[in-house]
């Protein structure tokens, strides 16, 4: 390993760890180990590690082809220690400012999007329902003028004409017809009436049996 690819190594591991150092802290925030389960902070924790054991590796790879040294480690441990001395206290703040901003942004779309299109189309389609019950409720009414209008007209027109010839004849039936037309009247009522009386008797009693 040349000098110049030495050099390099540590400079690399330096920034590794000072990264090491913010990605520990960024992950920490969002964790909130306090409110979270163990089991789920445990998973987190494993994957930090991996992740971050495969980047610096990666790092390393890409610089001398993965060879360990001794002083990797230490460049490491500087980065990390420079970082925790130097830039921990400036990158929570600008970490704490980024999530600020980024929830506000976040809560000015949804704000957006309720004004410019939840509330506009829930204005429209509000109306519109108004508007169909609206028409439906006028019809309805229009429909039950023309049958009422066509019924009427039904009645004076047809029905009374009717009535006023079948009463004619009535009138002219000799009265032996009349009689024996009104006994098959009374009868079939009495029939009818004994019929109903069969008919609503089991009703009642189901009634009263449910009560």
């Amino acid at each position: 390993m040349t000098l110049s690819t030495q050099f390099l190594t540590m400079l690399a591991m330096i920034g590794m760890g000072s990264l090491f150092g913010a990605s520990l802290d960024t992950h920490n925030r969002f964790l909130k180990r306090s409110k979270r389960k163990s089991w789920i902070v445990f998973i987190n924790d494993i994957l930090f590690w991996v992740f971050q054991s495969l980047s610096i590796f990666y790092v390393l790879f890409s610089v001398n082809l993965g060879e360990l040294r001794f002083y990797i480690f230490l460049a490491l441990l500087c980065g990390f220690a420079a970082y925790q001395s130097l830039f921990k206290t400036m990158y929570l703040k600008l970490l704490e400012q980024t999530i600020t901003v980024t929830i506000n942004m976040y809560l000015f779309f949804v704000k957006a999007v309720m004004i410019l299109l939840v509330k506009p189309l829930r204005v429209l389609v509000t109306t519109a329902l108004s508007l169909v019950l609206l028409m439906g409720r006028g019809l309805f009414s229009l429909l039950k003028w023309i049958l009422f209008v066509t019924l009427s007209l039904l009645k004076n027109l047809i029905l009374k004409p009717v009535k006023m010839i079948l009463l004619f004849f009535w009138k002219l039936l000799p009265k032996t017809v009349k009689k024996s037309v009104e006994k098959l009247y009374n009868k079939w009522a009495g029939f009818l009436n004994v019929v109903k009386n069969y008919v609503t008797k089991p009703i009642k009693w189901i009634k009263n049996f449910k009560k």
